[in-house]
């Protein structure tokens, strides 16, 4: 079954990060590649937090009976990566407004055909 039953998650990141990728290199429309910058981007994080969970670990916090546990820096690491992320989203979904004031559309092809003329 395609790696074993534990590496599922590993697949959807997979299959997460190549539909992202598709998205930015196939699509012409701005606002298609944002969404598909932001499918990458979530296949990353998930990426990390899937690497970052140790099995039978629990939270670092020292107690009687617990002898594993799970390191939480990727986790703090992918909260800022979020937070970082929903920023530059912000940015960029603001440059494709500034764009369609400026050009009239958000069409890549378009946006060249126009800069061709001028």
């Amino acid at each position: 079954m395609l790696g074993g039953p534990g590496l599922w998650n590993y697949w959807i990141v997979i299959i997460l990060m190549m539909t992202g990728l598709y998205v930015v290199i196939a699509k012409g429309n701005l606002v298609k590649k944002m969404i598909g910058l932001n499918v990458f981007q979530v296949s990353v994080i998930m990426l990390y937090v899937c690497m970052g969970k140790v099995d039978g670990g629990t939270a670092p916090i020292l107690a009687d009976g617990f002898e594993v546990y799970s390191n939480p820096v990727p986790h703090v690491l992918m909260l800022t990566a979020i937070v970082v992320g929903v920023a530059t989203t912000a940015l960029g979904l603001s440059f494709v407004v500034r764009i369609h004031e400026a050009y009239g559309t958000i069409e890549e092809d378009e946006i060249q055909d126009l800069e061709g003329e001028v």
